[in-house]
């Protein structure tokens, strides 16, 4: 069969793939053997941002001559040229940035030996075609009708996200699913939301995560290599993971992990995290990539919103210098403690701290100096208290607000941050302390825990007159 010239018949860009057959679902090579015009133009003489490996096409080479190896290119080749089934695909990929490819691939009937052979005819787009994208199997618009609506229901964001993504691993009959944050700037991962099968023998994300998986997680993009995700249904398949990224494969394997559908979360080209599906049924895999493919954006869209929320609500709460709570947020606190019609039996404890010689320290140092001092104290707090329970009411002033404590605890507390201050030479607080039994009389002991910090303060003034100014 003379291939070039059945291939010349194609009028878009088209070439021949030929996939070598090693039986049991295992293939070898494969190689583009010919090309129509249009395609061998788009490799020699390719538009601006979509060029390849190389600019000069050799008949019958490795299509790794051309792009870095896809794990998602051969499978689809191989079920089409060894399987018979005709495909079409239309995705963007990473190695070429704002380039979509319309892609179809279409079984040869002709074999040599162990070849088996298929066509690979391309559309490339700069902008993405909506009406291309949302042409879908019957199964995969299911998945997404249904993945899209699941974000629409009421609830907190984090119990609407476990509900999709328990959702997705029983699209899937997944051992495990998991909605995974990456924040590179700040070189950090975190588990969003996961779902595990009752009989499955992975366990919890959680257990894996710790202030050293993050150089893991961010390996996972070269593991991708250009592609838009990565599928891995068997060993073969497994081996190129071994080959990319050994690390993450004897960590993958060691947990029990065989299959994996590994897919970018992105908003505006800027990396989310991950959603994956682990141990899945393999016969679900092109499915899983297509209902991917057109949902990720939705599921980093939503992310990125709630991020975004977030990041907002930590400006207008925390203070920015020292990184515990700020006025307006203690404010709101007392607000709301104090208009509570059923307090619960709940005591609250304050304590009204002064950081004593901060003017001295400005004056003498400079206000770096002065800045400093602010956070090395807010480090002795919250060496005892949490975050949350402390707030900078004022330029020296900290306020501690606690629930649930006895005044004795409180007492403690307050010595041990005495205690933890000693650590900082400039660091000397006065503090006063009040107890309330009833959280709603907060105002109450702000106002006496207040005037009993200015006598402390006197007193230790009254001790160190040279540090008054």
């Amino acid at each position: 069969m003379d291939l070039q010239e059945y291939v010349n018949g194609f009028g878009a860009m088209t070439c021949v793939v030929s996939v070598e057959n090693l039986g049991g679902g295992k293939r070898g090579k494969f190689r583009i053997v010919c090309g129509n015009p249009a395609y061998v133009g788009s490799i020699e003489h390719p538009a601006p941002g979509a060029e390849l490996l190389t600019q000069k096409f050799t008949p019958n080479a490795e299509y790794t001559n051309y792009f870095t190896r896809d794990l998602n290119f051969e499978d689809f080749c191989y079920m089409a040229a060894v399987e018979k089934k005709c495909l079409n695909s239309y995705a963007s990929a990473d190695r070429i940035h704002g380039v979509y490819f319309n892609m179809t691939f279409l079984p040869v009937a002709y074999e040599e030996g162990n070849l088996c052979y298929c066509t690979y005819t391309m559309e490339i787009n700069f902008e993405a075609n909506l009406e291309r994208m949302s042409t879908l199997s019957a199964e995969a618009t299911q998945n997404v009708i249904r993945i899209c609506l699941g974000l629409k229901t009421s609830g907190d964001f984090k119990s609407v996200m476990t509900r999709v993504i328990s959702d997705i691993r029983e699209m899937f009959n997944a051992g495990h699913s998991c909605l995974f944050l990456v924040d590179n700037y700040e070189r950090s991962c975190s588990v969003l939301c996961e779902a595990l099968a009752e009989d499955t023998i992975l366990t919890t994300m959680n257990d894996y995560v710790d202030d050293k998986f993050y150089d893991i997680a961010a390996s996972w993009e070269g593991m991708i290599a250009g592609s838009n995700c990565i599928v891995v249904k068997d060993e073969q398949d497994m081996e190129v993971v071994k080959e990319r990224n050994p690390i993450w494969y004897k960590s993958f394997t060691d947990a029990h992990g065989e299959t994996i559908v590994l897919f970018p979360l992105r908003f505006r080209g800027m990396l989310l995290g991950y959603v994956w599906i682990i141990n899945f049924d393999i016969e679900k895999a092109t499915i899983a990539k297509e209902t991917f493919e057109t949902t990720a954006a939705v599921i980093a869209s939503d992310i990125n919103n709630f991020l975004l929320m977030d990041r907002l609500k930590v400006l207008s709460s925390k203070d920015m210098l020292t990184g515990v709570m700020n006025r307006n947020e203690m404010n709101n606190f007392v607000d709301k403690m104090s208009e509570e019609d059923n307090p619960g039996n709940v005591s609250v404890g304050v304590a009204f701290t002064d950081l004593n010689g901060l003017k001295r320290v400005n004056d003498e140092q400079g206000h770096s100096a002065g800045d400093a001092l602010l956070k090395d104290a807010a480090k002795a707090l919250e060496e005892v208290f949490k975050t949350e329970e402390i707030f900078r009411a004022g330029g020296d002033e900290f306020t501690i607000i606690c629930l649930g404590v006895t005044e004795e605890e409180l007492k403690a507390k307050v010595e041990a941050a005495k205690k933890a201050s000693e650590k900082y030479p400039e660091v000397s607080f006065a503090i006063g302390l009040c107890h309330e039994a009833d959280k709603r009389n907060v105002r109450q002991a702000l106002r006496v825990a207040d005037e009993r910090m200015y006598e402390d303060k006197r007193l230790y003034y009254e001790r160190h007159p040279e540090k008054k100014r």
